[in-house]
């Protein structure tokens, strides 16, 4: 991917908006680069990351109880708020091409070597940071969220979701960095991409390779990698391990075109139920 510098005063003159996409159940959808909108999903994804179990406690700054990064401005934040508190219940923010380009390449190019991908990075939206807040995964707020995001891929003129999902390293019961192991196998079986994509520092957890660790005796696919799988998503193959989120992160991407046509049918039927209730 092409690079460009963009300066810091003209990044900070960026006009910023905030728009609702649609509702229902009691939620709306916003899309939002609005600095105030921006600072309420860092404040989310510290809270939901923070208390996942499995998860790293060097996650965000704890002085500020904030989740950020650099990519955090250059992206579009896609919102779910409780009409009725106006509270946030879920986030994810959206790197579409251009942007991507501003921000000198992807969030996953830190994980991964994406020469592979070149063919496909022009219409590809990365999606990251996703978090629904405890008490609202009820499927709701998650459908709500798949939508806007297929929405937002379709009506940008892109083809490709691309996203990193994590998998905590350890797990109550299982040796650390066994259930990556079994998640690894599984997914390279049955769900290989055909652009893979190697973390740039291989798959080694405290010294050891992912291979030398024994996979668990019962298999768990965390929630929103199932998403991303029932929707036709495929993986570009190993983990990179991340020491910040003491995680596994797998690279996928989804071909809108070869997006599962009975899911999306099951979300838009469940977006429209919820605007029925609006």
């Amino acid at each position: 991917m092409t690079v460009i510098n963009v300066p810091t005063a003209a990044r900070a003159a960026a006009p910023q908006s905030s728009r609702r996409l649609f509702g229902g159940g009691g939620f709306s959808v916003w899309l939002s680069t609005d600095a105030d909108d921006i600072v309420a999903a860092q404040r989310l994804r510290y809270d939901v990351f923070t208390s996942e179990p499995g998860f790293s406690e060097a996650i965000g700054d704890s002085a500020t109880r904030l989740d950020a990064d650099r990519f955090d401005e250059f992206c579009e934040h896609l919102l779910v708020r409780d009409e009725q508190t106006g509270d946030l219940v879920g986030c994810a923010r959206l790197l579409a091409p251009l942007r991507a380009i501003a921000a000198g390449g992807w969030y996953s190019g830190g994980e991964f070597a994406l020469e592979h991908l070149a063919p496909i990075e022009s219409q590809t939206v990365e999606m990251g940071r996703a978090a629904v807040a405890r008490g609202q995964r009820n499927g709701s707020v998650t459908a709500l969220m798949w939508a806007a995001v297929l929405a937002y891929v379709e009506e940008s003129g892109n083809a490709y979701l691309m996203g990193c999902v994590s998998v905590p390293l350890s797990y109550p019961g299982t040796v650390r960095g066994s259930a990556l192991r079994g998640i690894r196998d599984e997914l390279r079986q049955k769900y290989a991409a055909q652009w893979p994509a190697a973390p740039h520092g291989g798959s080694v957890i405290d010294g050891v390779g992912i291979d030398e660790i024994d996979p668990p005796a019962r298999l768990v696919i965390p929630p929103l990698m199932r998403g991303y799988l029932r929707l036709g998503a495929r993986v570009c193959g190993d983990p990179a391990i991340d020491p910040v989120f003491d995680c596994g992160d797998f690279l996928t991407v989804l071909a809108s075109n070869d997006a599962d046509s009975r899911y999306r049918q099951r979300l838009t039927e469940t977006v429209r139920r919820l605007s029925e209730q609006a």
